[in-house]
């Protein structure tokens, strides 16, 4: 039962990271609602790191043509190299907002009071199901090569949301991209782009809060490999959902689980 239990949470997180319902606000629902003797903190960390492997796996070809391209561009200046060049640095851009606000929110514990309230999580997923039923019918036009100072400072700007207890990274990332004009798969990729070194340095600060039990070693390992195999399948179908213009369906379960959450919990 022990085992099950450290499964069932990553198999929460992978669920529920890259989908836009908030998978910090998901692992708080659960531990509201399961009386069990689990180190959430830990388990958050570790699951997170699972479906950071899962991310970069979906995403290696993108990532290792655009270091490739960068490192070229810097080297001989080929006009070939100058889009992934220009991208790589719109993700560096991108990441600064919500990553200097993580630091000052890490460093002072901004939300240590606001994470000990659940209904802080369903006020939060309601604003998720609002910002996502907004930009249900939006179409962009811009592809990769179109994300350029404004449009990468916007989309870091709506990532700042996502450090907010409850309110998804990336519904809030792929909401700020498509209200730039981005195309729902540019958006979509963009929003991952930005995960990868936010998810890293978070990380970085986190590791530091973890807290091993050299007994559960085995328990740690499937935890994270469910939630690393999860998000993969779980990312895949997301990214066709957002392609086909789906977002709503996310709307709706975030305004009925933030509901539920107020009322019940």
């Amino acid at each position: 039962m022990e085992l099950l239990k450290y499964i069932f949470l990553g198999f929460i997180q992978g669920m529920t990271e890259t989908i836009p319902v908030s998978s910090s606000g998901h692992l708080m629902i659960f531990k509201e609602i399961m009386s069990v003797n689990v180190d959430f903190d830990t388990i958050a960390i570790l699951t997170n790191f699972g479906s950071l492997i899962a991310i970069i796996i979906l995403f290696w070809n993108d990532i290792v043509k655009i270091i490739k391209g960068f490192l070229s561009y810097l080297k001989n200046k080929d006009k070939e190299s100058k889009k992934e060049y220009k991208y790589a640095w719109m993700i560096v851009l991108g990441c600064i907002p919500a990553g200097l606000i993580g630091v000052l929110v890490s460093y002072f514990d901004l939300f240590k009071k606001i994470e000990e309230n659940i209904k802080i999580v369903g006020l939060s997923l309601i604003i998720t199901s609002i910002l996502l039923f907004i930009i249900r019918n939006f179409k962009g036009k811009k592809d990769d090569d179109k994300v350029g100072i404004k449009e990468a400072l916007i989309v870091g700007c709506f990532q700042i949301l996502g450090l907010f207890p409850g309110i998804s990274r990336s519904g809030s990332t792929i909401v700020g991209g498509m209200t730039q004009g981005l195309k729902r798969d540019t958006a979509f990729k963009y929003s991952f782009m930005l995960y990868i070194p936010m998810s890293m340095a978070a990380m970085t600060l986190e590791i530091f809060d973890l807290n091993i039990d050299p007994k559960l070693i085995f328990h740690y390992i499937c935890s994270v490999l469910v939630s690393l195999i999860v998000t993969l399948l779980v990312t895949k179908w997301f990214r066709k959902i957002v392609n086909n213009g789906k977002l709503i369906y996310f709307s709706i379960y975030c305004f009925i689980v933030g509901l539920l959450v107020i009322l019940f919990l």
